[in-house]
C-alpha cells in the first residue's frame, strides 16, 4: 500500500498559498473595476473553482477509455509493422523482453535522428528506475515503498504513458499529412514542358509538409498554354484546401472558354464567395505562344515577374488587386514578348520574404543582383542557384513561408 505523505508544514504553506491567491484576486478585481471595493476573498472558493476547473466534463467513461480504448489503439499502432507471430512460441521470459524489445525499435525509426536519441536514452532509465525500485521492495521482505521516489516515478510512468498516446495522434496526422504531401504535388506539373524551343522549368520547398504556393502549365489548344502562378495566404492545411479550390476553379473556369480579364473577374466572384474573409490569393496568369514568344497576362496582386533581356530587366507588375478581398475587382490584360535567350522568373513572396536569424529581409534587390548576375545559366540552375542563395541568407533561421519558382526560357 502507498502511504499517505503528510509534511508538518502543509496546512502553513497552503494558507500562505491561500492568502497570495486572495491578493491577487483583489488586485485583479480592483484593475478590472475601477473605483469598485476589494470585496470577496478568492480564498473561501478557490480551490473549489480549482476542482471544478480539474473536473469539470470529466466522466468515468473517459477514464476508462483512456486506459483502455487509448491504450489499446496506441499499442496496436506501434506494433502493426511489427512482427511478434514468432515471438509468443517463446517461453514468457524471452518472449515478452523480445516483443518489447522490437517494439522499442519500431518506435523509435519513426522519429527524427535528435529525438530517437532522446527516446532511446529516456526509456531504458525509466525501465531501469522500476527495476531497482522493484528489487528493492523484494530484498527489503516487504512493498515499503519510499515516499520521493516512487512519487516520481509513478507520475514520469503516468507522464510517460500520455506523451505515448499522444505521439501515436501526432505520428498518425504526419502520416496523414504525407500523403497530402504526395497527393497535392502530384496535382502540380513539376515535370519540365518543352515545346518550339521554349522550356519550362518549376519547383516549390513548403515551409511546412503541405503549402499553399500554387503553379500550373494549362493547354489552351492552338499551340497556346497558360502559365499560373499563385500564393495562398498562411501556410500549412488550411493554404494547401484553398490552393486546391484556386487549382480545380481556374482549370474549370478555363475549360469553359474564360480568358483573361473576364477570366479573373470570375475567379475571382468565386473565390470571394467560398474562402474565409481573413484569406486571399495573388494570382499571375499568363497566356502565351511558345512559337512567337507573345504572353498576355493578368497580374492579381502577385510578385512582379522579372523578364531577363539581354541588357535590360523587364517587371510584369500586378493589373489588378488580390483574389478573394471585394467581388467587384477588375483586372486588366497587358501584353510582352519573351526574346530568344530571354528569361521569364517568376516567384512567391516566401523567396523576398525570407529572413536571416537578425530578422533582415532577403528581398527584392537581392534577388534582381542575383538574377542579372546569373542570367546566362540554365533554368533548372536559375533555380537551384536562388533557392541556394534563399537559404545560405537565412542561415540557421527556418523559412516560414512557402517558396515557389519558375522559370520560361526562349
Amino acid at each position: 500500500m502507498f502511504r499517505t505523505l503528510r509534511h508538518p508544514h502543509l496546512g502553513d504553506w497552503r494558507q500562505r498559498f491561500d492568502d497570495f491567491a486572495a491578493r491577487v484576486g483583489e488586485r485583479s478585481r480592483a484593475a478590472a473595476r475601477p473605483g469598485a471595493p476589494a470585496g470577496g476573498a478568492l480564498s473561501e472558493d478557490y480551490w473549489e473553482n480549482v476542482q471544478d476547473l480539474f473536473t469539470r466534463g470529466v466522466s468515468t467513461r473517459e477514464f476508462r477509455d483512456l486506459f483502455a480504448h487509448d491504450t489499446q489503439d496506441t499499442f496496436r499502432y506501434f506494433t502493426r509493422e511489427v512482427d511478434l507471430d514468432g515471438v509468443w512460441k517463446r517461453p514468457w521470459y524471452q518472449s515478452y523482453p523480445l516483443a518489447a524489445w522490437k517494439v522499442f525499435l519500431a518506435t523509435a525509426f519513426r522519429l527524427s535522428p535528435a529525438r530517437r536519441i532522446v527516446f532511446a536514452v529516456s526509456v531504458p532509465l525509466l525501465v531501469f528506475a522500476w527495476v531497482r525500485f522493484l528489487l528493492a521492495s523484494i530484498a527489503g521482505g516487504h512493498w515499503e515503498v519510499p515516499s520521493i521516489f516512487s512519487a516520481v516515478l509513478v507520475s514520469a510512468s503516468l507522464l510517460f504513458g500520455l506523451l505515448m498516446i499522444e505521439l501515436r495522434d501526432k505520428l498518425a496526422l504526419k502520416g496523414d499529412l504525407e500523403i497530402a504531401r504526395q497527393i497535392q504535388f502530384g496535382l502540380l506539373p513539376f515535370e519540365p514542358f518543352a515545346r518550339d524551343g521554349t522550356a519550362i522549368y518549376a519547383a516549390m520547398r513548403p515551409a511546412n509538409t503541405v503549402g499553399g504556393d500554387y503553379f500550373d502549365i494549362i493547354e489552351l489548344g492552338e499551340g497556346r498554354i497558360a502559365i499560373a502562378i499563385g500564393d495562398v495566404a498562411g501556410k500549412g492545411i488550411p493554404a494547401a484546401l484553398l490552393m486546391a479550390l484556386l487549382q480545380g476553379s481556374l482549370r474549370t473556369l478555363i475549360s469553359a472558354g474564360m480568358r483573361g480579364p473576364e477570366l479573373m473577374r470570375t475567379l475571382n466572384v468565386h473565390l470571394y464567395a467560398n474562402i474565409p474573409s481573413n484569406r486571399l490569393i495573388t494570382l499571375f496568369y499568363a497566356e502565351y505562344d511558345p512559337a512567337t514568344g507573345e504572353l498576355s497576362y493578368v497580374n492579381g496582386g502577385h510578385n512582379a515577374p522579372v523578364l531577363l533581356k539581354a541588357a535590360t530587366v523587364e517587371r510584369l507588375p500586378a493589373s489588378g488587386m488580390a483574389l478573394g478581398i471585394v467581388p467587384e475587382a477588375t483586372f486588366d490584360a497587358r501584353s510582352t514578348v519573351i526574346g530568344r535567350g530571354e528569361r521569364l522568373f517568376l516567384f512567391t513572396d516566401g523567396i523576398t520574404e525570407a529572413f536571416d536569424p537578425q530578422e533582415r529581409e532577403y528581398g527584392e534587390e537581392k534577388l534582381l543582383a542575383w538574377l542579372v548576375a546569373h542570367a546566362a545559366q540554365t533554368p533548372p540552375e536559375l533555380i537551384e542557384g536562388v533557392r541556394e542563395d534563399v537559404l545560405a541568407f537565412c542561415g540557421s533561421a527556418r523559412p516560414r513561408d512557402d517558396m515557389t519558382m519558375m522559370v520560361v526560357a526562349r
